[in-house]
Parts: C-alpha cells; structure tokens; sequence
C-alpha cells in the first residue's frame, strides 16, 4: 500500500463506495471536471472518505468530502497522507 492515492485507485474506489463504473484515463482527461460530471454525489463522496479512512487508519481532511473535482480530492487525501506518513 502506498502513502499516495493514484488516479486507478479513485476509479477503483469509485466503483466500489459508489458503484460509479469510471476508467481512469477519463478521470485523468477530466481532472478538473466536477464529480457531478461522472455521476459522483456527495454521499458517494463521503463512502470514498469512510474507505480511505478505513484503509489507512487515519482520519482525511475535513475539506476531502467537499472536494468539487478529482484533481481537488486527490491533491488533500495526497498532502494528508504524506503529512501523517
């Protein structure tokens, strides 16, 4: 497990807190998109914070459920995992 969260491993927990089937080179093209734009909800949002927060047994940014885009969220879940690394 690394202390980085990459672009595959958001699409991965996408489809599995929020069942949203999504490949990684589209999250990659459309980091700037909002979540909105691949069908992602706040509270699908919020399952992705609750598994990651699971995984590595540390709490995410309070910001991190907010995130409006993937670039956003995978730059705090990023810079709170290196921090507590």
């Amino acid at each position: 497990m690394s202390d980085r969260i990459t672009v595959e491993e958001l699409a991965e927990l996408m489809k599995k807190a929020a069942g949203i089937t999504v490949a990684p080179e589209e999250l990659r093209q459309q980091q700037e998109s909002g979540f909105d734009a691949f069908g992602l909800d706040s509270l699908g949002l919020l399952g992705i914070v609750g598994e990651l927060e699971n995984r590595y047994g540390t709490p995410m940014p309070p910001d991190a459920e907010k995130s409006k885009s993937p670039r956003q969220f995978l730059a705090l879940v990023n810079s709170a995992l290196l921090a507590g690394a």
